[in-house]
């Protein structure tokens, strides 16, 4: 992921399991760059979902991408607070053209208090079974929704409210 630079545009697109279109969001803004790390702001974006529906994102959202971690993390400012959406998902790749990986369902939605709900377990069961995820994924998937948790009970990063502010601010000097 060492090919992108802060200050790049950027597609983000996930697929499923099976290697179909998940969502692509149309445009991404590179604000930092670690190593084994991307993070990326997408704001009032275009976001395509596999049914061919298209949707505008409301609010400025700073986006972690791991190339290590079977996860990604959407951190949204909205006026009543910070939220998170975790997705369990492939580490991610950027090939040149887009910063890609595989979501495998399940999420944890995350409140501005960190008290949060994990999603969509019916989901992933359903397409553990039709999409064959091998005993390997699911494992990983298991020890990596622990970690999230343990990182999110701890509020380390990326779940640091001042972090995220940080970013945004950094992301709207780079706009104007």
């Amino acid at each position: 992921m060492q090919r992108l630079k802060q200050g790049d545009h950027v597609f983000i697109e996930s697929y499923k399991h099976n290697g179909k279109v998940h969502r692509i969001w149309a445009k991404a803004l590179v604000v930092e760059v670690k190593d084994k790390q991307i993070v990326a702001v997408t704001d009032k974006t275009c976001v395509i979902e596999s049914d061919g529906r298209r949707w505008i994102t409301k609010e400025p959202a700073v986006c972690f991408f791991y190339e290590d971690r079977f996860y990604n993390v959407i951190s949204m400012a909205r006026k009543n607070g910070i939220y998170y959406y975790c997705n369990l998902a492939s580490p991610s790749v950027f090939d040149g053209e887009a910063i890609k990986n595989i979501d495998y369902d399940l999420d944890i939605k995350v409140f501005p208090d960190y008290s949060y709900i994990i999603l969509d377990e019916y989901e992933y069961a359903m397409h553990a079974k039709e999409m064959g995820y091998d005993e390997d994924i699911k494992k990983i998937l298991e020890h990596q929704m622990q970690d999230l948790i343990d990182i999110i009970n701890k509020k380390k990063e990326p779940f640091d409210h001042k972090q995220i502010e940080e970013y945004l601010l950094k992301y709207f000097q780079m706009i104007n």
